[in-house]
């Protein structure tokens, strides 16, 4: 059985450089207990699991001529194995060794001639821990047709659950013959897909006339001793590896502020997330005279029948925000991120936090994979930042048994940005992540360090004095998660 790729899951592949990998990831970090969580465990559970996101055993199959858009096929070479992989830090495993480890893997893009996926099982953590960390195609995860594979392996109860798994057999490869014949006859008898096909090949060629344009630019910039491009210290040309910093808070610090001044909690992350990049930039004596706000894309969940249905209960949208890092005042940089969403808020299509973190399974994963898809089909040329924030479940969830103690997500960089933040609630956490490139931020860390002040600042600004932590980098072997 095969099923055609839709033309915004086929932007992404042609989109995808070396330099700018396409996929989502997220790492999960887990307490084996007493009935132990290693690979093995880990791929019962997949094999168990995998029946519920059944594109995850589907590869992308080309149609001769590119009459249409390639199609999803059964892998009939599908190898579990292969895309579950093990791991391991030299004990005891540190954050930091963590942490490098998933930025060199988020730094690879994936094998096309596969499914769009991978996780990595990596022992040796400090406390005998586990971490999981998943990997996976933008153009695999749609909220529609496919889920997270995360979202599928969590239960809310620690007695581990067999749910008997399917006897699969992988249909038969289609020749290439019936692609073309199935091609031709969805040409011609659905529209839809005619159009996609054609605007699938102008876009092709639009690429590839702006790829040749700004190979000439820089040339011709190299020639004059002028470069055609203006970087920031968060916008500009990146490399091929990236950095990986997180953040642990509580939940229950942003509920304060947020009770002490007013709004929703994720306006107070997002002014978390404005003084860390204040702090950051001075902490690079950078002048901010010029740069008074940078321009985020924050996709919100909203209730709305004219855009793309998703398997979640909601649909999400890009809300644009300028993030006021030119605002001395933590307070003011709080009412000011509130108001840009009160015109959201007003709408009635808001979906309540609290809705979100109910759905059934570990939602986020999807959530952020969905966010990310929407923040990069609606970023534009002046947008320098992407903020995913996603609330999740308040109570412990099990994988097979061992309880996830802390989790967060590892947004992709889209083509021009230096800097892409993720957020994610669980269990009485609010965990930022951060992906950086690695040449052009080399002081990524100082940012997660900015994010722990910057929170700070804001509950003194609820609970009178509270000793402040002095900037700067922290020492080899500390770590505030």
């Amino acid at each position: 059985m095969t099923t055609r790729v839709q033309a915004r899951d086929l932007a992404f592949l042609a989109e995808e450089t070396a330099s700018t990998p396409r996929h989502n990831a997220t790492v999960e970090v887990f307490e084996p207990g007493e009935s132990g969580f290693d690979h093995e465990r880990l791929l019962e559970l997949i094999e168990d699991r995998i029946s519920f996101v059944p594109r995850y055993r589907q590869r992308l199959q080309a149609v001769p001529g590119r009459l249409a858009n390639p199609v999803w096929i059964d892998d009939p070479d599908f190898d579990l194995g292969y895309h579950v992989r093990r791991s391991a830090l030299p004990r005891p495993g540190t954050p930091e060794q963590l942490r490098e480890l998933v930025a060199r893997i988020v730094s690879r893009p994936l094998d096309r001639s596969k499914p769009l996926w991978e996780v990595y099982v990596v022992e040796g953590l400090a406390d005998g821990r586990v971490a999981l960390l998943y990997k996976a195609h933008q153009a695999l995860v749609d909220g529609v047709q496919t889920v997270d594979l995360a979202q599928v392996l969590l239960d809310t109860s620690p007695e581990p659950k067999l749910l008997g798994g399917d006897d699969w057999d992988a249909w038969k490869r289609p020749s290439a013959t019936s692609l073309l014949a199935g091609a031709v006859r969805d040409n011609l008898t659905r529209p839809a897909v005619l159009g996609q096909t054609l605007r699938s090949a102008s876009a092709s060629v639009a690429r590839t006339a702006e790829t040749t344009g700004e190979q000439a630019g820089r040339v011709l910039g190299a020639l004059t001793g002028r470069g055609n491009e203006r970087e920031t210290p968060i916008s500009g040309r990146h490399s091929q590896q990236r950095r990986v910093v997180s953040v642990h808070t509580a939940l229950a610090d942003h509920q304060r502020i947020r009770d002490g001044h007013g709004g929703t909690v994720n306006d107070v992350v997002l002014a978390t997330i404005s003084g860390a990049l204040r702090a950051w930039l001075m902490n690079r004596s950078e002048s901010m005279s010029g740069l008074r706000r940078i321009r985020a894309v924050v996709p919100v969940s909203v209730i709305d029948s004219e855009l793309e249905a998703t398997s979640l209960g909601s649909q999400i949208a890009a809300h644009v925000v300028d993030l006021p890092v030119g605002e001395a005042s933590p307070v003011v940089r709080l009412h000011q991120v509130s108001y840009s969403f009160q015109s959201h808020q007003e709408t009635g299509r808001g979906v309540a936090a609290n809705r979100l973190a109910g759905i059934a399974g570990f939602a986020p994963s999807t959530f952020h994979a969905i966010g990310s898809r929407v923040a990069a089909w609606e970023a534009g040329r002046s947008d320098q930042l992407i903020v995913t924030n996603v609330p999740g479940p308040q109570s412990p969830l099990y994988a097979a048994g061992a309880r996830m103690v802390a989790t967060y997500p590892v947004p992709p960089l889209l083509p021009g940005h230096l800097l892409a933040i993720g957020v994610t609630s669980y269990d009485g956490q609010v965990s930022y992540g951060i992906t950086a490139d690695r040449d052009k931020v080399p002081d990524a860390d100082v940012l997660g360090q900015c994010l722990s002040e910057s929170l700070d600042e804001l509950l003194d600004t609820v609970s009178g004095a509270r000793p402040r932590a002095p900037r700067g980098r922290r020492k080899k072997g500390a770590d505030r998660s």
